[in-house]
């Protein structure tokens, strides 16, 4: 999303104009993932499917152009699968798309290499604009690109690169750049967050960029996602519980909790470290909430080893949960590995925890009902006695539940203060007490 963007945002700036809809496009730019097999497929129906309106002429197609992880990971595979494709264009590109538009339109001649895949360099700064595509109270802020965990079923230090992480100064610039345009959530992402200032002069910390974003005054919430386990580390914590702006919620992925998986997976830290993490966490925090994703079904995931998983989830008592069976994919070290596992028993699997998971959850937001929640309002909702819908700090966008709320005449991206009526496994629901 932040990579589509900072293209929108030069195009924009070079003379090309956005268009909300496909048909009344010139050129149609698709930005890929790659990471798992779903992602390829997903993008591969996308590109299929718009090349065909290329083709009969549908819409105004007459240029389309394929960007991003899938193009950085097959390259020439897909140029020459996909003649169709005008222009194929890796990650280190997004920057200079403008460039590579200008020329695909006004070049005289046919471009012969549409493929421009080069070494995954590009880390954004704050120079790069980004015409947000989130609602305006609540943005991305990526503070890192690329990833040195060397996990062995992943693919994107080969299609990212290794962390590179931005200086404090330049995310801070970024941060207030979003600030004045009305954002009031900053949401902290990279491949792993945790890494962030491993590579740079000084060594800055991630807490130490967490105070510092917290210092700026339009900023209501700050929300970290995707914080390595075994980089959780108490000095980190604690600055979580002392600022005040920085929500009570953090993403921790686990992936698994079998040693013997953990250690085929590469990951770093055992089931000790990853049990005395959460522990300290909730002891250091006390009201945090806690994400994690598992992956099940790894190679030589036998029943005994899911089952140790399912024990950890509900004894773990996560609020929220993502569950992602394994994707084989060429070029890992886990590709390779003996005793894999079949699709109908990662999906029986997946679902397992699904269910144990749902339990969970609906008895932590039971206990949630009559608590006084902090509500970032979204907007209307379709509910007629929950007439608007947003947020509570514990609920990431897109990922997490909903807050409905029961009130009126409520601004979108305000903050209110909420008293929990009742709720489901996923979604809370409240009402106003600001009247």
């Amino acid at each position: 999303m932040v990579d589509s963007e900072v293209m929108a945002a030069t195009l924009s700036e070079n003379g090309f104009r956005i268009v909300s809809q496909p048909e009344h496009a010139h050129i149609i730019l698709i930005n890929t993932c790659a990471f798992i097999l779903p992602a390829k497929e997903e993008s591969i129906e996308a590109i299929l499917r718009l090349a065909e309106w290329k083709k009969t002429g549908e819409g105004m197609c007459a240029y389309l152009v394929v960007v991003g992880c899938l193009p950085q990971r097959y390259g020439k595979i897909l140029e020459a699968e996909m003649p169709e494709v005008d222009l194929f264009l890796g990650t280190s590109e997004i920057p200079h798309i403008a460039r590579h538009l200008e020329r695909l339109v006004y070049a005289k001649t046919i471009i012969e290499n549409p493929a421009n895949i080069t070494t995954p360099v590009f880390l954004m700064n704050a120079n790069h604009s980004r015409l947000l595509s989130t609602p305006f109270y609540s943005a991305y802020l990526k503070i890192a690109e690329g990833c040195s965990n060397l996990c062995s079923y992943c693919v994107i230090p080969s299609i990212r690169g290794k962390t590179r992480s931005r200086p404090i100064d330049d995310i801070m610039k970024e941060a207030e750049n979003l600030t004045d345009k009305g954002v009031k959530e900053i949401i902290i992402i990279a491949q792993d967050t945790t890494a962030y200032g491993t590579d740079l002069k000084g060594k800055p910390t991630l807490e130490k960029l967490l105070k510092e974003l917290a210092s700026i005054d339009k900023i209501a919430w700050i929300r970290l996602l995707y914080a390595y386990p075994r980089s959780l580390n108490s000095s980190l914590l604690q600055t979580i519980a002392d600022e005040e702006k920085i929500c009570s919620y953090i993403d921790i992925p686990v992936q698994h909790i079998d040693d013997n998986i953990l250690a085929a997976m590469n990951r770093r830290g055992g089931s000790k470290s990853i049990k005395k993490t959460i522990a300290t966490a909730r002891a250091m925090i006390p009201l945090v909430a806690l994400r994690t994703s598992v992956i099940v079904g790894f190679p030589g995931e036998s029943r005994k080893e899911f089952n140790k998983l399912l024990a950890f989830i509900q004894e773990s008592r996560f609020d929220h949960l993502g569950v992602f069976t394994y994707s084989r994919e060429e070029g890992t070290a886990a590709a390779d590995l003996p005793a894999q596992v079949s699709e109908k028993t990662k999906e029986r699997r997946k679902i397992l925890l699904i269910e144990a998971q749902a339990s969970i959850s609906f008895e932590i937001n039971q206990n949630l009902i009559g608590s006084f929640q902090s509500v970032l309002v979204e907007g209307k909702s379709d509910m007629p006695n929950f007439p608007f819908v947003g947020r509570c700090s514990r609920q990431s966008p897109d990922i997490d539940g909903v807050t409905y709320i029961n009130g009126r005449n409520l601004a979108t991206g305000s903050l209110i203060t909420c008293r929990i009526t009742s709720a489901n496994e996923y979604d809370l629901f409240s009402e106003n007490i600001n009247v």
